[in-house]
């Protein structure tokens, strides 16, 4: 095992919207790859035709490219290895059910659903194993003369794996240790259906992972009980020497109270719970994702990559390639992790803090009319806005709301920020400032203007709140914004003179 290059695999089912714990699987396989001169392959597990979803697959394949992560081989990338959807791989397995029929490692089964609640009714904790097959409908309790002839009918019929009972079973997992299970608390799993002529889930994993030459199975928690069936399934083959180690990853866990994330507690809590916005086409019902609900990309992957994994640092800012180099399968926690919505809000934040002004303003200018920055004035004007107020930013939607009066004058002010901030003198006051404005050069530059207010203060006998407080209502409509001269040195002389006499007329 050592000696073969790693090769992983993310194996989706196209059956909804990809979760955000398939995500981070997906993740925490790419680092793994990629930081041990490794191999990663798209596979899409597609054998449930009940549950599969239309625009699921392109939904997956979208979402991954969104993130950054690449796949070597797979659906949409192609390999030594295709096709690699499973419903396109039909006849490969029957080669191999056939196998283990021949072998005497699994039966036919020709139990009806009625049949089988029958069992379930009558039998406490009923499984189908080795101490109820033989009073079952299959080919080891019928005569084969018979299995023979409902065969040859056309009646349908399923393959069951035969598990032979009272033997220890060990999976040696990467995170978790050794994970010992006795055989005879599995059930017979159906392996193959020929109502569809597809395999399940458990046989279509392990041929396809051996015939992919798949190194390391990194897969979610909630796998951990198929391990065993899959360990007898690669003994049942000959196939141990070319086994793949294991390592099943914490759940991801709700913010709040018991049990794992799902989409209710996103709708509850107010957090998006896929990568993409996703459409229900059954009941048309809409779905936030990261990408549209303004998260950038590698906050995404820098809050789920600590999500289940301790860099045994204090660093918490990472880079795709910064994950690679650090990311060990060893330092992945066995607990689940509680997913902190809000921490994730905080990675965006920093995130946004650290890219320019330039990048952030592609985000806004869908916001503004075609050709409204055309004018390089406004497009500097807008690079100025977008410095001044980033720091208030977790989201570039809120850049928006944050940069818009510096753009859009205002028309309306605040009532409860006149009533609090608006006196008798006040209008006495603005008229004055505005003249001390106009007999100024200029108000580039910020520390000039505030110390040629401040002195007018001073010497008219003003507190800086009877001035600055009415100031910041007429040039913003409200009292929010970055430092008040910020903001006079953004819209320039003329415009903050426009706005203080258009403040006078207006509010009474």
């Amino acid at each position: 095992m050592m000696n073969r290059k790693p090769r992983v695999r993310f194996a989706p089912s196209p059956t909804g919207a990809l979760h955000i714990g398939g995500v981070r699987t997906a993740l925490y396989n790419y680092l793994f790859a990629k930081g041990n001169g490794g191999d990663m392959i798209l596979r899409i597990e597609d054998t449930d035709t009940n549950r599969y979803v239309e625009g699921a697959e392109q939904y997956i394949i979208d979402s991954l490219e969104w993130l950054g992560i690449k796949f070597d081989e797979g659906v949409a990338v192609g390999g030594a290895h295709a096709p690699y959807r499973q419903s396109e791989r039909k006849d490969i397995y029957k080669k191999y059910v056939e196998q283990l029929l021949v072998q005497g490692k699994a039966y036919y089964a020709f139990d009806t659903p009625e049949e089988l609640e029958s069992s379930r009714n009558q039998i406490q904790n009923f499984q189908y194993d080795a101490s109820t097959r033989m009073s079952m409908s299959n080919s080891l309790a019928l005569p084969e003369d018979e299995v023979k002839k409902r065969i040859e009918r056309g009646e349908k019929y399923v393959v069951r794996i035969k598990i032979e009972p009272n033997e220890d079973i060990v999976v040696n997992d990467l995170i978790r240790g050794e994970v010992k299970i006795n055989s005879s608390i599995l059930d017979d799993k159906v392996l193959w259906k020929s109502a569809d002529g597809l395999p399940t889930y458990h046989l279509a994993n392990i041929v396809d992972d051996h015939l992919m030459e798949i190194t390391h199975v990194i897969r979610g928690e909630e796998w951990l009980p198929s391990a065993p069936l899959h360990v007898m399934l690669y003994r049942y083959f000959g196939w141990t020497d070319t086994m793949p180690e294991f390592a099943h990853l914490p759940l991801l866990l709700k913010p709040d109270g018991k049990g794992k994330l799902s989409k209710r507690d996103g709708d509850r809590l107010g957090f998006p719970v896929f990568p993409l916005d996703w459409i229900d086409k059954d009941t048309g019902e809409k779905s936030d994702g990261y990408c549209q609900a303004g998260y950038f990309p590698e906050a995404v992957i820098n809050f789920l990559a600590l999500l289940g994994w301790n860099p045994g640092t204090e660093q918490e800012i990472f880079s795709m390639d910064e994950l690679i180099k650090t990311f060990s399968l060893e330092r992945c926690s066995k607990s689940g992790a509680r997913f902190d919505y809000e921490k994730g809000k905080w990675f965006n934040h920093k995130y946004l803090q650290s890219k320019s002004n330039e990048e952030l303003a592609q985000y806004l200018l869908p916001f503004f009319p075609d050709g409204f920055f055309a004018q390089s004035d406004r497009y500097r004007k807008l690079l100025s806005a977008i410095e001044s107020v980033k720091e208030r930013a977790t989201f570039p939607k809120e850049l928006y709301e944050l940069v818009e009066f510096f753009f859009v004058a205002p028309t309306t002010f605040d009532d409860s920020d006149i009533k609090k901030r608006w006196k008798e003198d006040t209008a006495a006051i603005m008229e004055g400032l505005a003249e001390l404005l106009e007999v100024l050069p200029s108000l580039d530059d910020e520390y000039a203007t505030e110390e040629s207010v401040k002195g007018w203060c001073e010497a008219m006998g003003y507190s800086l709140g009877a001035v600055m407080n009415p100031f910041r209502l007429v040039l913003v409509g409200r009292m929010k914004g970055p430092h008040i001269f910020t903001i006079t040195r953004i819209l320039g002389k003329d415009e903050s003179i426009k706005r203080i006499r258009y403040g006078l007329n207006t509010i009474k």
